[in-house]
C-alpha cells in the first residue's frame, strides 16, 4: 500500500542493552524468529492475541516485534487502548488497528492527544475523527505540523475551499498519510497529459478522491480509451469520474458488445442515451435486461468471441 509508511520517528532504535535485556529473560525461548514462540512467556503478547493482534503480521514491521516484547499491558499498552477507544475505535477494531500499527504503543499520550485537538480545532467532528483514525491507521503518529501543512496542500493545491477539504480528507484518510510525489504527478497527468481544465480537476477529484492514489498508468489507460475510442469528452468524464475507479476490461467489454448491438450512444442529446455511470456500475444481469436489452447468457457467449 502507497501509503503503508509510519514516520521515521516513529520508533526509535533499541538499544544493545535494551536488546539483551529482552533475550537474557530465561524463560523466553532462545534463537526464535517468530513472535508465536513468546506467546506463553509473556502476558503482554497473549493479552495482545485475545486483543485480535495478528502477530504474524506484525513481525513483519520493522522493529514491531522488538517493540512488543518490551512493552507492559499494564502500563504502557492500557492507556494507548482507552485512548483509542475514546478517540472512538470500536473494540472489534482494536486489533486489526494495532496489527497495522503497532508504533501507536511507542508514542508519548500527551502526542497523541495534541494531534486529536489539532484535528477538533479544524472543525472535524468526533465521528469524522474516529473515521479517519481507524481507516488510516498511521495518522496520529504525524506531527501537527505535518497534518497542518498536508491540510493546506490539499486546499491550495485543487483551489478547495476549507469545508470541501476536509471532506476530502475524511472520505480518503490517507491523504494525509500517505507520500505527496504521488498525488502531485497524478495532478499533473490529470492536467498536461488528459487534457483537464483546473476546475475540472477540482471536481473529479472532489467526486473521487482515489483518482490522486491511482495508478498512473491506468488512469492513462482508462481514459485513452474512454476518450479516444469512445468518443466522451472531457466534459461527460468530469461529470462522471467514478468511471476511472471501474477495471478497464469491464469498459471495454461492455462498450464492445453495446456497439455490436448498436446501441453504444453516451450522448446524452440522444434518446438512447446510456451514462458512463450505468455502463460500469449495474451488475451483468441488469446490466443486459435494461441497458443492452438482451439476455445474459447472449453476452457470456460474445465475451467468448473477443
Amino acid at each position: 500500500d502507497w501509503d503503508d509508511v509510519p514516520p521515521s520517528s516513529a520508533l526509535e532504535e533499541i538499544s544493545e542493552e535494551d536488546a539483551l535485556q529482552i533475550i537474557a529473560e530465561p524463560l523466553l525461548p532462545l534463537q526464535s524468529s517468530t513472535l508465536r514462540d513468546y506467546v506463553d512467556h509473556s502476558e503482554t503478547l497473549t493479552k495482545l492475541v485475545h486483543l485480535g493482534v495478528d502477530l504474524s503480521q506484525v513481525e513483519k514491521r520493522q522493529k514491531a516485534g522488538q517493540l512488543l516484547l518490551t512493552l507492559d499491558f499494564e502500563k504502557d499498552i492500557k492507556k494507548v487502548l482507552l485512548f483509542l477507544k475514546d478517540v472512538g475505535v470500536e473494540d472489534n477494531q482494536l486489533g486489526p488497528f494495532l496489527t497495522k500499527n503497532p508504533y501507536i504503543l511507542a508514542e508519548d499520550l500527551e502526542a497523541l492527544e495534541t494531534r486529536v485537538a489539532y484535528l477538533k480545532s479544524k472543525k472535524f467532528g468526533k465521528a469524522e475523527i474516529a473515521q479517519m483514525v481507524s481507516r488510516a491507521p498511521y495518522l496520529l503518529l504525524f506531527s501537527v505540523e505535518r497534518l497542518d501543512n498536508r491540510l493546506a496542500f490539499f486546499k491550495n493545491e485543487l483551489g478547495l475551499s476549507v469545508k470541501k477539504t476536509k471532506d476530502l480528507v475524511v472520505r480518503l484518510p490517507r491523504l494525509l498519510t500517505g507520500k505527496l510525489e504521488p498525488v502531485k504527478e497524478n495532478l499533473q497527468v490529470c492536467q498536461i497529459e488528459l487534457g483537464f481544465q483546473r476546475n475540472e480537476i477540482q471536481q473529479i477529484v472532489f467526486k473521487t478522491p482515489k483518482i490522486l492514489t491511482a495508478s498512473k498508468k491506468r488512469l492513462k489507460q482508462t481514459f485513452d480509451y474512454l476518450h479516444n475510442i469512445m468518443g466522451i469528452p472531457h466534459h461527460m468524464l468530469t461529470r462522471f469520474p467514478q468511471v476511472f475507479n471501474s477495471k478497464l476490461l469491464r469498459i471495454r467489454e461492455r462498450h464492445t458488445f453495446l456497439k455490436f448491438l448498436g446501441r453504444a450512444q453516451y450522448d446524452p442529446t440522444q434518446p438512447s442515451y446510456i451514462s458512463l455511470d450505468q455502463l460500469v456500475s449495474l451488475p451483468d444481469e441488469v446490466f443486459c435486461a435494461e441497458i443492452a436489452k438482451t439476455s445474459i447468457q447472449d453476452f457470456e457467449k460474445f465475451l467468448k468471441t473477443l
